[in-house]
């Protein structure tokens, strides 16, 4: 396991950019630790702070909420701001590039408003 963590609240715009909120064209979501800076609490999802115990990479498998997803490409920031602040964007739009310094694209199944819960696990590995 790289990295665990339990989802604990989330700010009131934090699922807009998941459908049927938004068109595909978003389709992410922003987690950060739960002491996040009060500029990010309302667009993100904030869980306690974990330990990344390695950074991710191409191929590695990410469940959040018990869904499972596939990295398809990991931005330079991203280790660094997950590992200091529990901080990225997670993409479900897949593809090798990702689509901003500290983001993190994934592949495979399709997370909803729905499927976010309190209690709900984010995980690396």
């Amino acid at each position: 396991m790289k990295f665990s963590t339990t989802i604990k609240s989330w700010g009131s715009e934090a699922l807009d950019f998941l459908p049927p909120n938004d068109s595909e064209d978003n389709n992410f979501i922003i987690i950060i630790n739960e002491n996040a800076p009060e500029e990010l609490l309302d667009i993100s999802i904030l869980h306690p702070a974990a330990p990344l115990t390695a950074d991710p990479v191409v191929g590695d498998t990410v469940m959040i909420c018990g869904k499972k997803f596939t990295i398809s490409a990991v931005g330079f920031e991203a280790p660094h701001t997950l590992r200091t602040l529990g901080h990225c964007c997670l993409n479900f739009k897949g593809g090798a590039e990702p689509e901003m310094p500290g983001c993190i694209m994934l592949e495979g199944n399709q997370l909803t408003v729905e499927d976010v819960k309190v209690g709900g696990k984010i995980e690396i590995f």
